[in-house]
């Protein structure tokens, strides 16, 4: 999609990120965009910036902020010590999704990943998300892994 702008995201996009993540089904009842924001969401923002191996990115068009995902970058010992790209946290703003630009995001990030000499890219998807699963699916991401979650609070 051409306009789309995908950046490290700062500080001051943070407002932006909290909303879209709050703008969708399953972060509507996690998520509080209210302002102030919570001072979770800094501390989170604060130790993803401190990390050489996360990223927290923007997509911007025509300069306003449309969607958000986080990449992480994992060293481990299997595929003879092969980095992975983790993708978490896909959102595109609710008025635009259908359009592309989540495909555009998505396919930004495992770009960044392959630059990052990255051996493979993964990802989850909440099982109820099956508008979600056959994004994926139509671009070629393979349904591999069942995975588990275990939350200390007890939220989904």
């Amino acid at each position: 999609m051409s306009g789309l702008a995908p950046r490290v995201a700062t500080m001051a996009d943070l407002p932006a990120i909290v909303a879209l993540l709050a703008d969708d089904v399953n972060g509507a009842g996690r998520e509080d965009a209210s302002l102030p924001l919570d001072a979770g969401y800094l501390a989170a923002f604060d130790a993803i910036a401190a990390d050489p191996n996360q990223e927290l990115i923007v997509a911007e068009l025509g300069g306003r902020i449309i969607g958000t995902l986080q990449l992480s970058y994992l060293p481990g010992l299997s595929f003879k010590g092969a980095w992975r790209g983790q993708i978490e946290a896909v959102r595109i703003a609710s008025d635009l999704r259908g359009q592309g630009l989540g495909g555009a995001l998505v396919d930004w990030a495992v770009e960044r990943c392959r630059a990052r000499n990255c051996r493979m890219v993964q990802l989850t998807s909440k099982l109820t998300r099956a508008d979600a699963h056959r994004f994926y699916e139509k671009r070629g991401w393979e349904k591999s892994h069942a995975g588990f979650k275990f939350h200390f609070d007890g939220e989904a």
